[in-house]
């Protein structure tokens, strides 16, 4: 009777034990899923991104984004360009014309990309194209990257055209 007792006493402590580990593990599952899909990646270092009015320098074809739908209908723009050489943003209270690099052929493929970079900061946006109205409507990311590794994940929406 005393060796069942035992017994049955290690096989409790023995799955007290493994479910714990089975919580850590769904803990540092879950931190490294978090990881993947944050929008911060250093914390402590954050980017800030803010919304701006847009550019009075641009005049005709454009390509302008919000965080959502919403606040592209309500014209709170994170990201304008002028569909050729400058890229507006407001980044860490600053508000910025940077030099576009590289920017895709968006009739040829209905996928947007823009590659944008500065001495502070190296800025991709990634899209694909949902619909054309008047102007073609776009769903995606924008990535921005200090030298220092911090890297900041935003989705925007918003629409290109003439």
């Amino acid at each position: 009777m005393k060796y069942i007792f035992v017994l049955a006493t290690a096989l409790l402590l023995t799955a007290c034990k493994k479910e714990t580990q089975t919580d850590t593990d769904k803990g540092s599952d879950s931190t490294e899923i978090l990881k993947k899909d944050s929008i911060i990646e250093k914390p402590n270092a954050a980017i800030s991104v803010e919304a701006f009015p847009f550019p009075a320098e641009i005049k005709e074809c454009s390509c302008y984004f919000a965080r959502s739908k919403k606040d592209f209908e309500n014209e709170n723009y994170i990201y304008a360009d002028n569909a050729g050489t400058l890229a507006y943003m407001k980044i860490d209270g600053k508000r910025l014309a940077m030099k576009l690099i590289s920017s895709s052929d968006m009739e040829v493929d209905d996928v947007l990309t823009k590659e944008i970079e500065n001495e502070n900061y190296k800025i991709s946006v990634k899209g694909k194209k949902l619909a054309t109205e008047e102007a073609m409507l776009f769903d995606g990311t924008l990535t921005i990257e200090k030298p220092d590794g911090t890297r900041t994940v935003i989705p925007i929406y918003g629409e290109c055209g003439c």
